[in-house]
């Protein structure tokens, strides 16, 4: 009998102090948050920082790495975000080829504003390059020139906006025609860029890549700037402030052969400072 209380009552203490624990941990245990949750948070660190790591993600969510990765490839399927090499970045950094007509749709206010900024830095009797892309359509919108200008131009579309000055004296590049970007490409236009020298070159690009420098989505067309890039004294780079942190394609050079930049007032703070520390000179358009 004594044996037997003895026994209920060590083994029955025993029950009472397990529960009594795990129920404490259960209540100091964080609540496991729902999926719609954890990509709630995942967005909102994408959105501060623009990047974030999965393992910085495993320790705020407070989850495997499996889990973590399962919510990226949710979200990427609705294309809010992009995966690389154990990160997630806010947009695809990689720009597929698009028409010119689409293009021309997008930020065209931004558009508006850099081309007026780059008209701005044309001298009188100036000699100058412009290459393709909707940002320098906008600068042949802009340019109003009361002195003689020459340009060389690789884009039909611009050399069509500046025709209808008289004082302006137009060398339009020969060779096959890119229906997306309605500019041309080839040797025969580099044949012509090896006889010129002009002060300035006007480049729209499709990335700016800090590590791997200007792209674009054509490899013919990276190419042609090349050459381009080597005829000019100054080569100034038009991109609206989406195209930060992107790359496209083709390579057309590393980041130090850009002299200037001009670009909205869309470009964040970390992108000024890196820019004013490679010692590039930046023109910010309002």
């Amino acid at each position: 009998m004594i044996f037997e209380r003895f026994f209920d009552f060590f083994f029955g203490g025993f029950y009472l102090l397990f529960t009594f624990a795990a129920s404490k941990r259960n209540l100091l245990s964080p609540k496991a948050m729902t999926k719609e949750e954890r990509h709630e948070m995942i967005m909102e660190a994408l959105i501060k920082h623009g990047s974030v790591q999965v393992s910085d993600l495993v320790s705020m969510l407070n989850v495997s790495a499996v889990t973590v990765r399962k919510d990226l490839t949710d979200l990427e399927k609705s294309d809010k975000l992009y995966r690389s090499h154990g990160k997630a970045v806010l947009v695809n950094p990689y720009i597929n080829n698009r028409s010119v007509n689409e293009k021309e749709r997008l930020s065209t206010d931004e558009k508006h504003a850099i081309g007026r900024e780059a008209a701005r830095l044309i001298t009188r009797d100036d000699s100058i390059a412009i290459a393709s892309g909707t940002t320098v359509h906008a600068l042949a919108r802009n340019i109003q020139p009361i002195h003689k200008l020459t340009v060389v131009s690789a884009s039909l579309a611009v050399s069509n906006i500046l025709s209808q000055h008289e004082n302006i004296d137009i060398i339009q590049l020969g060779g096959m025609l890119r229906h997306s970007s309605l500019s041309v490409v080839g040797e025969y236009a580099a044949d012509i860029l090896s006889q010129c020298s002009f002060s300035k070159l006007y480049l729209g690009v499709d990335g700016i890549d800090f590590e791997y420098g200007i792209t674009t989505t054509d490899m013919r067309e990276a190419t042609l700037n090349q050459k381009m890039i080597a005829a000019a004294q100054k080569t100034i780079v038009l991109a609206d402030s989406s195209k930060f942190g992107r790359r496209g394609f083709a390579k057309i050079a590393d980041i130090d052969a850009v002299d200037i930049i001009i670009t909205d007032a869309g470009i964040s703070p970390k992108v000024v400072k890196r820019i004013e520390d490679l010692g590039i000179e930046l023109i910010v358009a309002q």
